[in-house]
């Protein structure tokens, strides 16, 4: 029998920064750069929809020439070997694990997705979007980033906390334990006796949370855990 029948694995922004893509909380990061109420939040949409296009065009084009790295293939391996069912919850916007080739569930919603505020119609964005984007589906010029902004519900909670809620080891990669309800999904495993595991650059908010952890690049710490699961040897 496996020690493990059931992982949830939650990725962060973290695990995409050796691709190329920015982080948000580190210095440098993208919030840094940018106000937090100016960017992503609905209240922000509304008062300058084309400033915040044109922050998700920037993030949009960037995302879409990174290339996944050996830590994501790594996990698509894990996935597509491990005897037990592997779940991968990612809160990053990037189709960085799906170019990879694995199955994630987003929380935050893809740069890659345009949502309609009129119809909820979801169709392929454009490099470049504009305030005046059209919906396919219904006409309106109600065309907006399919990402979740602060104040509002990620996507998929229900069957991400009944993921968690199976899990028999829960590991979170590249994350910073700063953005609920994320940050809170360690302590929900515990609470069913899941074994906790933080693979991250440097430590998280939450690291105190977790059973245990492993610290350095996602493309060298990623691969070797992952191995180490999959009952590789190394010669």
């Amino acid at each position: 029998m496996i020690q493990h029948p059931t992982i949830v694995i939650l990725t962060g922004a973290g695990i995409s920064a050796e691709s190329g893509l920015g982080t948000f909380r580190d210095d440098g990061g993208l919030w840094s750069q940018y106000r937090l109420d100016d960017v992503a939040t609905p209240d922000a949409f509304q008062r300058n929809p084309q400033f915040v296009h044109d922050f998700y065009n920037a993030r949009r084009i960037q995302a879409r020439t990174a290339k996944p790295h050996s830590g994501h293939l790594a996990l698509t391996k894990l996935q597509a070997e491990y005897v037990g069912s592997v779940i991968i919850v990612t809160q990053n916007v990037d189709s960085l694990h799906e170019q990879a080739g694995a199955e994630v569930i987003h929380m935050h919603g893809e740069l890659d997705k345009a949502l309609c505020t009129a119809c909820h119609h979801r169709w392929r964005a454009p490099d470049i979007m504009s305030e005046s984007e059209i919906c396919p589906a219904c006409g309106s010029p109600s065309g907006r980033p399919d990402v979740v902004w602060f104040g509002e519900i990620p996507y998929h909670m229900e069957i991400i906390l009944e993921h968690i809620a199976k899990a028999t080891l829960f590991a979170a990669i590249g994350t910073s334990g700063e953005v609920y309800p994320a940050a809170g999904f360690v302590e929900e495993a515990k609470l069913n006796d899941a074994h906790t595991v933080e693979l991250n650059l440097e430590p998280s908010s939450v690291v105190a949370n977790f059973t245990e952890t492993r610290f350095g690049p996602a493309t060298d710490i990623v691969p070797k855990w992952v191995d180490e699961l999959l009952d590789v040897r190394f010669h």
